[in-house]
């Protein structure tokens, strides 16, 4: 039998590298991490116990576990084990959009101008595009978020009334059909007019009555397909539509639909839109959902909070005066997620657009400022968002079988000094490196020490 040592973390290090495959390749060297402070989410924390990756998966988490003979052993004292979070609405992975005529004034699209209409004639239907089939991998940003403790995302298409289909994506590999974890994850819908104001549809009422149109039309072609299929010599062919097709096996999947919802008034309209349309609706934004919990709980609706919180515009007029209802929002936003948490409400996190990690952490200590709690917190960013996108028996929680997306920092998760020391994705270990701060005029540049994160430093929220 193969002798194997615990060393530390530093030791360890070293043979870690040249053990483990490097990022994005097939496979990666068995690990076990132990004597750590170990937090399952599914479970009660483990305050000594050890955690065995092997084959990308996590093979065995508790007090009292055998390590395989030939895995690599990183001693954990001093660290806490965590599920790798989550980013439920991003557009990591996914190229900027473009100036578009078909997108309106001053609107940026993601669709390309020669499909904007649609082949059937649908100004901005394009249900059939799939995130994960224009991924356009930006390393340096992919690493930001890997850094920071995010090991997936949901990442969403831009443009139009329905602007394609959102994937459940891991954040390592070596091309970009390896980030995949789940294609096809969520039906995207905007309710924002594409149009002008010659053109359709060009206001809000008319974008409802589109969408409304476009789900009728898909029932249809759920029910009158069967019938020509069996009858195909008594009926008049059944012409082919691709939004129809696509939105109807969409609705028959029971797929998720993200109905964007930021105020009240447009919450309580996405709820009865979605029984009108009896889809499965997950709300997008829900930042003013702190005044609808009760009818958020008695709906089952889950939502995906945005942490990018309203604040005035850096362009505003110093002199202007704000309506009391956007300072109210502005201040009763953040505390949202811990409204939710009590009326029993299941959400996760989006980061919305937000430039960097430290900018999602410091919304989010705001919101726990705001009386929402760091263990809903640590839920809603692993296990409550697999649940809410469908992966949950993949990924976010620290169990037997699942995807060994796993992260182990040097203190409890959200406090502001903690770093995240080791991030492991599909199995594969990633090195942490701080991020440099910009270069002052005449500065020299400090030597590098070495390529472990004990040398380097950390992803510091």
């Amino acid at each position: 039998m193969k002798t194997v040592y615990a060393y530390s973390l530093t030791a360890c290090l070293a043979s870690v590298i040249s053990g483990l495959a490097a990022p994005g390749s097939a496979a990666a060297q068995d690990v076990a991490i132990t004597n750590a402070r170990i937090i399952p989410v599914s479970g009660p924390a483990i305050d000594k116990g050890t955690i065995v990756i092997a084959k990308g998966l996590i093979q065995a988490v508790g007090a009292n576990v055998p390590i395989p003979p030939e895995a690599w052993v990183i001693d954990g004292k001093g660290l806490t084990v965590y599920p790798g979070l989550i980013d439920a609405g991003t557009d990591l992975g996914l190229p900027k959009p473009e100036e578009s005529p078909s997108a309106g004034h001053g609107r940026k699209s993601a669709v390309p101008s020669e499909i904007a209409s649609g082949p059937e004639d649908r100004p901005g239907a394009t249900p059939w595009r799939v995130a994960a089939d224009e991924l356009k991998i930006d390393d340096k940003r992919i690493a930001a978020w890997r850094n920071a403790g995010f090991t997936s995302a949901l990442t969403l298409p831009d443009g139009g009334v329905f602007p394609g289909q959102g994937s459940f994506i891991n954040l390592a590999g070596a091309r970009a059909g390896d980030f995949a974890v789940k294609p096809v994850a969520a039906l995207s819908v905007s309710l924002k007019p594409i149009g002008g104001f010659f053109s359709f549809p060009g206001s809000q009422m008319g974008t409802i009555a589109y969408v409304r149109q476009l789900f009728i039309d898909a029932n249809w072609f759920a029910q009158a397909q069967p019938v020509y299929d069996a009858n195909f010599t008594k009926f008049e062919r059944v012409p082919y539509d691709r939004t129809e097709h696509v939105i109807n096996k969409s609705l028959r999947s029971n797929e998720i639909v993200l109905l964007p919802a930021n105020s009240s008034v447009q919450i309580l309209r996405a709820l009865r839109l979605a029984d009108e349309w009896r889809i499965s609706a997950v709300l997008l934004g829900g930042q003013q959902a702190y005044a609808v919990t009760d009818v958020l709980a008695s709906k089952k609706t889950s939502v995906l909070v945005s942490l990018k919180w309203p604040e005035r515009p850096k362009d505003a007029d110093p002199e202007a005066e704000e309506t009391l209802r956007d300072l109210r929002l502005r201040d009763l936003a953040p505390s949202t997620p811990g409204a939710l948490a009590k009326a029993g409400v299941k959400f996760a996190f989006s980061s919305d657009g937000l430039a960097a990690p430290k900018e999602i952490f410091k919304n989010l200590r705001r919101a726990l400022g705001a009386g929402l709690t760091p263990d809903a917190a640590l839920r809603a960013f692993t296990l409550d968002a697999g649940e809410i996108l469908g992966v949950s028996d993949r990924l976010g929680s620290l169990e037997p079988g699942k995807i060994a997306n796993v992260i182990v920092t040097d203190g409890d998760i959200f406090n502001e000094k903690t770093k995240v020391r080791q991030v492991f994705v599909d199995g594969r270990w990633f090195e942490v490196h701080e991020e440099a701060p910009p270069d002052k005029p005449g500065e020299k540049k400090p030597e590098r020490r070495g390529d472990f994160p004990e040398a380097d430093g950390a992803v510091a929220r």
